[in-house]
């Protein structure tokens, strides 16, 4: 008679996989508490009654809760404005650094490795020379070009890419994107402009959301400049508007935080519409589309066949 076949103990590889979904999920969770933790305190700051110090206990939910801390900082202060300014900067930079980092990532995709990799490295050792080396220089030529104290000496850096790591982030986009998609554009008789416009901004869309959401981050929170470059008081970004409230009001905490939350919001607004964009195009196109084999047909099948 054969030998019937020895039972083996059941495996537990279908446990690994749950096992490392819920390891992972408690670390994200841990990691979602490390950042919510401080924006909750400052919610809950913010809707505390003025005058009252900081809390040394968890306050969960304040008690009465002082909603008219909101219209308070705009009576104090001219946020409205403020914010209205940065507004502008950010219509001026955006755009701008999108446009020009675009392009000098998609110039550099063309060129062969080597070279483009040699003027990665020169921008990049550009970029670390030292902000204050800059600041004497700039703000002569801002000065005689007749944009200081204006929105252009805030966004002017926008001219230049704002940063080098924005370029290498669409180099690196761009490079992924296969040879044989330039090249089919090219032989189409597409230029230059044409196949960034076609091919470029599809297959990058994630690197436009992530530089997007870079430099408006970058431009809302920028101080150093402002304060350098503007003097006018009706001229003041957000973040010299929470410095301005912070001389007048520094011993009220609630209504500092109700300041810093609505200068937050914007921000989380922001990150919100760009998430969905941060799916990376390419990746997706190979989860759609998979490689397939050839198919193997019978040659009695082909059409013309007569055999």
């Amino acid at each position: 008679m054969p030998e019937r076949p020895r039972a083996t103990p059941q495996s537990n590889t279908p446990r690994r996989p749950i096992l490392r979904r819920v390891v992972w999920h408690v670390v994200a969770i841990i990691l979602s508490a490390v950042f919510l933790i401080p924006v909750a305190s400052m919610i809950v700051g913010a809707l505390r009654q003025r005058g009252l110090p900081p809390s040394k206990t968890i306050d969960w939910l304040p008690n009465p809760i002082a909603w008219e801390n909101f219209a308070g900082v705009f009576q104090v202060v001219d946020m409205g404005r403020f914010l209205l300014n940065t507004s502008v900067v950010e219509m001026m930079a955006v755009p701008t650094t999108l446009l020009i980092a675009s392009w000098a990532g998609f110039a550099l995709a063309q060129l062969p490795h080597n070279f483009s990799r040699r003027v990665i490295t020169g921008a990049f050792l550009a970029w670390l020379l030292p902000e204050t080396a800059l600041w004497v220089s700039r703000f002569i030529l801002y000065k005689y070009t007749g944009i200081l104290d204006t929105p252009f000496a805030l966004s002017a850096v926008s001219l230049m890419g704002t940063s080098p790591l924005y370029m290498f982030i669409f180099y690196w986009t761009f490079r992924r994107v296969p040879l044989e998609t330039w090249e089919a554009a090219r032989l189409d008789g597409a230029g230059a402009f044409r196949t960034w416009w076609s091919i470029g901004i599809p297959l990058g869309r994630s690197a436009f959301a992530a530089v997007g959401v870079l430099t408006f981050v970058y431009y809302w929170r920028e101080f150093r400049d402002a304060l350098l470059y503007i003097q006018s008081a009706e001229k003041y970004t957000v973040s010299m508007g929470l410095a301005y409230l912070d001389q007048l009001n520094p011993t009220d905490w609630p209504l500092l935080l109700t300041g810093s939350l609505i200068v937050t919001v914007p921000l989380v607004i922001v990150l919100f519409i760009a998430q969905p964009f941060f799916l990376d195009p390419l990746d997706t196109a190979r989860t759609r589309y998979p490689a397939r084999e050839p198919e193997m047909r019978d040659p009695a099948q082909q059409p013309g066949n007569t055999e």
